[in-house]
């Protein structure tokens, strides 16, 4: 049985505090989301330059940074960023990858309500690879939608629930190319847009631009593509308060 506590799954938080060592081996664990991390780091910066095309007004917030591999691009980028994993040591990992690097970057050990408490609010919020592994996605969306100021922008990525996605990010990442460890994912928590999408809407959020994260063996890279099928990233917005601005 799953253990929650809070919004985040016990078990899911200890899995990848027990890959905090090899987080950032290229060829590791991990590797996929090496693979993956410009692209979504690219996709995410060009709408925070359209948002933002001045000095952004605040921090971004990378919940679930995990040991830093989006946290440490985006800060690479000139963001200031606060990376937030409730695995600790992931985030002694993440502290030790950045030691000095000059980078405009601090972790903090800790789960999202805590920051919700603290009232704590963001122009940019990202949460990548993260909602397929939480036991109550609805209630997560809530709260990131609590820590998006009126105007700021929320990205996610997850995997699609098709049959493709189990076959390749299940079945052929985890037991045949072993590309994952066994039992990363569960396809049941695999996410369609749709659904990601109304539980972002009825949080308060209003869905702005998708797209599908392709691996193409040609180019032996991820590319953005059409094809939501199996990886995609979606951005969302917090409307800004009527009158604001006025």
């Amino acid at each position: 049985m799953m253990q929650q506590d809070g919004t985040l799954s016990s078990d899911e938080v200890a899995r990848f505090d027990a890959l905090a060592a090899d987080w950032w081996a290229p060829n590791g664990p991990m590797a996929p989301l090496h693979q993956m991390n410009p692209l979504r780091a690219g996709w995410i910066e060009q709408r925070i330059r359209q948002r933002f095309p001045a000095d952004l007004p605040g921090e971004i917030l990378d919940i679930g940074c995990g040991a830093g591999l989006l946290s440490e691009a985006l800060a690479g980028r000139g963001f200031p960023v606060l990376g937030l994993d409730a695995a600790t040591a992931a985030i002694r990992a993440a502290e030790t990858h950045a030691a000095g690097r000059g980078l405009p970057l601090r972790y903090r050990a800790g789960r999202l309500e805590l920051l919700v408490e603290e009232g704590a609010r963001f122009p940019i919020v990202t949460a990548l690879e993260l909602i397929e592994h939480v036991p109550d996605p609805a209630r997560f969306l809530e709260l990131l939608a609590t820590v998006v100021v009126p105007g700021g922008l929320l990205f996610l990525s997850t995997l699609n629930r098709t049959l493709r996605a189990l076959a390749t990010a299940k079945i052929g990442a985890e037991y045949v190319a072993r590309l994952l460890p066994r039992g990363t994912h569960d396809w049941r928590q695999f996410m369609p847009p749709r659904q990601l999408g109304a539980y972002a809407t009825r949080a308060g959020l209003r869905p702005l631009a998708s797209a599908g994260m392709s691996y193409d063996p040609w180019r032996r890279r991820w590319v953005e593509s059409r094809d939501l099928s199996i990886n995609y990233i979606m951005a969302f917005e917090k409307p800004a308060a009527v009158g604001a601005g006025n």
